[in-house]
């Protein structure tokens, strides 16, 4: 016979492991800030891979169908322009001050991190788009480093 109480203890639940499924390019460019909130990055579990394989099949294969690529799969171009990406953004010289990680999926670009000023944020931005093979730039930059200004899901 089993006991009240133990019967009641709850069973600790493992936690859910997540991982980039997707391998989507995830860096940090800069670290000069060294306070700034740091960004979780492209983590999913098995159950949002299943859900997400499909959609991401579609919209990866829709860019060439219609003629905006030449490769048959938008998601094909980030592991190439995520490293351009990094490389222009230090050989610039205008962001040496920044903390900046970079996402790439299908073409898009995200921007995370932190700067010292919107005006320096819209630059980075303009800046990115001008790398080759990016199709837009998602900036989600913040001004200093709180962390409950942070406009993208952080690390814990």
């Amino acid at each position: 016979m089993v006991s009240g109480a133990f019967a009641q203890s709850p069973v600790p639940q493992a936690p859910i492991a997540r991982t980039n499924a997707f391998n989507d390019p995830f860096v940090q460019v800069t670290s000069a800030i060294a306070a700034c909130p740091v960004p979780e990055g492209p983590l999913y579990t098995e159950a949002e891979v299943r859900e997400l394989a499909h959609v991401r099949s579609q919209h990866g294969g829709s860019c060439h169908r219609v003629g905006r690529c030449r490769l048959p799969n938008s998601y094909l171009y980030d592991a190439e322009i995520i490293p351009r990406v990094q490389r222009y953004i230090r050989e610039e010289g205008r962001f040496d001050d920044t903390s900046v990680w970079v996402l790439g999926e299908r073409r898009l670009v995200t921007l995370m991190g932190c700067v010292q000023s919107a005006e320096q944020a819209w630059a980075l931005e303009k800046a990115v788009e001008l790398v080759d093979d990016v199709m837009g730039v998602v900036n989600l930059l913040q001004v200093g480093t709180g962390r409950s200004a942070a406009r993208y899901p952080l690390a814990k």
